[in-house]
């Protein structure tokens, strides 16, 4: 395993790969920063933002489109400047955290409270129409659809579990909520995650210093990837050329001593793996 940028993050977070730049996308939330990784030059150039910054997608225009603390909005990667798109919970005490743009093109994001309270689950459309699809979230996180567009699984971190939904591709709808698998505490919380071409889902682990793949219709265990030097993983993301680097990111946040097992808290790891991706 390779680190890309040691220490870089305070809370790292929305991996991202665009196959048509080939860049990497990734977030510092609480460093009010989107990066965006040049595999090729080595650069990770860097964009702030006004508030805390959830996550990105990448749109048809060539620009991205961010979830900050309580809005969505399109970044202007030529000039940096951000508009805003849709005001979502304003004042209400939540942050927007992981998202993904779906099969649809809708970008589905969730929001989760800074102290006490919950969240909701939303998506907005290329018209900046934003619908809510389920409240009661305690930290919403990873988020990945099957290969054949009919299943969404989804993450609530403190739930400890991977929830799965069936999912409408005309309408955005998502139904039938039930338990995927429970993974449990013992080793991390789940946190972000992807999938791959075998509808494997890959999650990050908080608190476990690993990534781990699942086979989301048994909940087996199929492969676990260590990750040195840091406790708090928080997103993964398939990318390079044919994508088989697996991108990871990490947290130093709330966290009094960067060494020992976290010297590399808030690092971008990369892990080379078989051709697995999507």
């Amino acid at each position: 395993m390779d680190i890309l940028f040691k220490n870089k993050a305070q809370l790292g977070e929305g991996s991202l790969w665009d196959s048509d730049k080939q860049v990497l996308y990734w977030v510092d939330i609480m460093g009010k920063k989107v990066f965006i990784y040049d595999p090729a030059t080595g650069e990770n150039k860097e964009y702030d933002t006004p508030e805390h910054v959830g996550t990105v997608v990448h749109s048809e225009k060539g620009d991205l489109i961010v979830a900050l603390r309580d809005s969505f909005a399109r970044l202007d990667l030529e000039t940096g400047e951000i508009t805003e798109l849709a005001i979502v919970e304003e004042g209400s005490g939540t942050r927007f955290n992981d998202g993904k743009c779906g099969p649809d093109g809708r970008f589905y994001c969730g929001t989760m409270p800074y102290d006490e309270g919950v969240g909701n689950f939303y998506s907005i459309d290329a018209e900046h129409n934003v619908q809510q699809h389920f409240g009661d979230v305690r930290c919403s996180n990873g988020l990945v659809w099957t290969k054949d567009c009919t299943k969404f699984y989804y993450i609530d971190t403190w739930l400890e579990r991977i929830d799965a939904f069936d999912y409408d591709l005309a309408s955005g709808t998502l139904s039938n909520r039930r338990i995927a698998f429970e993974t449990g505490s013992e080793r991390g919380f789940p946190d972000g995650c992807t999938i791959d071409a075998d509808d494997n889902i890959w999650v990050a682990f908080w608190g476990g210093s690993r990534v781990s793949c699942y086979n989301p219709e048994t909940g087996e265990e199929l492969e676990t990837i260590e990750v040195p030097g840091a406790t708090q993983i928080t997103s993964c993301a398939f990318g390079g050329p044919d994508l088989t680097d697996l991108y990871i990111t990490s947290a130093k946040e709330g966290l009094d001593d960067i060494s020992g097992v976290n010297e590399n808290a808030g690092s971008l790891f990369t892990q080379k793996l078989p051709a697995v991706a999507v």
